[in-house]
């Protein structure tokens, strides 16, 4: 047996459980870790579904250009399925991202246009000013808004969540993931909640991030946006991805804490992953702690790969020059 091009082995990720960062802590605690997708990331599967859902409504055409906003991951989601389907990319960051993702993406042939992270979402310098600039400039091109495409809770209600009901054996009780565009726990956590309506559903936020006081208040409150190192969770917008019903309760993590915890599951568990998957699991062991009992199946969702983050939390330098290593 074998597959037909690399886009076909996005999915079905292995849930491992977490023994040595998880002691002395009750339930079952499991990760859901989709850095075995081909692009190394939990994007690929939204990547893919954003095409497909464009080509459908004939808003991607043959020949035409991908361009989209991107912490990194996605924009690999999506290079991955233009090379097989035949489009060109470029791809808006903030200066904000490690460098690695800037060139893992140059290296699947992707035009890569870097952009300040430290200006107002609707400055003509944002990584979203530009993207959706240069989608007007270029003919024949598509902008897949992953903030506010839908196509993105989609694809983790029709894959992700099935997944994980089928995992656990339908035991799960509690989801736990951060919140950038928010697709990936909303689609999740729509699909958990209709087969239980009991499932609890918690997303890690940041510092520095709107996400929590809205839930909470109602409030978009500007006060709370500051810059922060984290990558790939937390906004200063409100992607329409982002469905608050779906959400039970927000935790926000800090910098320091996701990176210490990032480096402990690469050491305690060989689980080599990526930054705000140290957010989510300090967090959701944090809400365990008080909260979980013995027989409760908690699933906290990893996005990706430590390879995007060497120059950065895996570099002991680095983690010195920010105060965070003894």
């Amino acid at each position: 047996m074998y597959l037909n091009n690399i886009v076909e082995a996005i999915g079905n990720t292995p849930l491992v459980r977490l023994n040595s960062v998880a002691k002395g802590i009750p339930g079952t605690i499991l990760a859901k870790v989709e850095y075995f997708n081909p692009g190394n990331s939990v994007k690929d599967r939204m990547a893919l579904r954003m095409i497909e859902d464009a080509e459908k409504a004939g808003i991607l055409k043959p020949g035409g250009t991908i361009i989209e906003g991107t912490s990194g991951n996605t924009g690999m989601g999506l290079a991955l399925a233009a090379i097989t389907k035949g489009y060109k990319c470029i791809f808006v960051m903030s200066d904000k991202q490690s460098k690695e993702k800037q060139d893992i993406l140059r290296a699947v042939g992707a035009e890569v246009v870097v952009c300040p992270v430290d200006v107002e979402p609707e400055d003509p310098r944002s990584y979203y000013s530009v993207a959706r600039r240069l989608n007007q400039e270029t003919p024949n091109s598509f902008y897949p808004n992953q903030y506010d495409n839908l196509s993105n809770t989609a694809a983790h209600y029709e894959t992700t969540g099935p997944e994980l009901w089928r995992q656990t054996e339908g035991k799960i009780t509690h989801f736990a993931a951060g919140v950038g565009t928010g697709g990936t726990i909303c689609g999740i956590s729509k699909y958990l909640k209709e087969q239980n309506p009991e499932v609890f559903a918690l997303g890690l936020d940041t510092y520095g991030s709107v996400f929590k006081k809205y839930k909470e208040t109602g409030i978009f409150d500007k006060n709370e946006i500051y810059p922060y190192k984290t990558e790939g969770i937390g906004e200063d917008i409100l992607p329409k991805n982002v469905d608050f019903d779906m959400i039970d309760l927000f935790l926000k993590v800090g910098d320091k804490e996701a990176a210490l915890m990032t480096r402990r599951l690469a050491k305690e568990e060989g689980l080599f992953v990526g930054w705000s998957c140290g957010s989510a699991v300090h967090g959701a062991l944090e809400y365990a702690k008080e909260n979980l009992k013995e027989e409760d199946t908690m699933v906290v969702l990893l996005p990706d790969h430590g390879t995007r983050y060497l120059g950065k939390i895996y570099n002991d330098e680095w983690m010195q020059a920010q105060g965070w290593l003894d």
